[in-house]
């Protein structure tokens, strides 16, 4: 598509959509107001991100082991079985030790951002696509990043997550709240 045909692209929404737009918006302001109070409260957030994610990893492993068992033998059961184990096994981990789990975890992002960061950067100067030096820019960053959240760990490990999950609540708010308006004005 050409840019001339982006620019006239109209989007028609149905009329029980444009209706519900100030639960749209209700939406978006409780998820503002999530990520500004998880980074306000990072350490909190992120202790409680590795508990919700803990009892989400054990309720996906005791699933595991009821489908694992009710299929009965087949091929896949100990596959699953293993699946299970270590679902439960990391799980409880992250729910009994969540300030280590977030450490381990945030030790893993960092590396993590170090690693993707090269990776584009390079690729983007190998490359040489048109705008590579937004990539470029962009893998710059990540290294930065990344080289910050290592240069702090373990200390990061305990408010880096929460940090960065409230950026995302603000920003997937801040998206929430453009459509409900956008659709109040439709």
């Amino acid at each position: 598509m050409q840019a001339v045909e982006i620019q006239n692209l109209e989007v028609q929404f149905s009329r029980d959509l444009v209706q519900y737009w100030g639960w749209f918006l209700a939406l978006g302001v409780g998820l503002l107001a999530l990520g500004v109070a998880a980074v306000a409260r990072a350490v909190t957030a992120t202790v409680a991100s590795m508990l919700f994610f803990g009892w989400l990893l054990v309720l996906a492993g005791a699933i595991e082991v009821v489908q694992a068992v009710a299929v009965g033998h087949w091929a896949g059961f100990f596959q699953h079985l293993f699946a299970a184990i270590l679902f439960l096994v990391a799980g409880f981990i992250m729910v009994f030790r969540p300030v280590i789990s977030a450490e381990v975890l945030t030790l893993f992002m960092a590396l993590f951002f170090l690693i993707g960061g090269l990776f584009q950067l390079i690729g983007s100067i190998w490359i040489g696509l048109p705008g590579w030096g937004w990539s470029a820019a962009d893998g710059v960053i990540t290294v930065i990043l990344g080289l910050m959240v290592l240069a702090q760990w373990p200390a990061s490990g305990l408010w880096v997550i929460g940090l960065l999950l409230g950026i995302d609540l603000i920003f997937y708010g801040l998206a929430w709240v453009a459509i409900a308006l956008g659709l109040r004005g439709a």
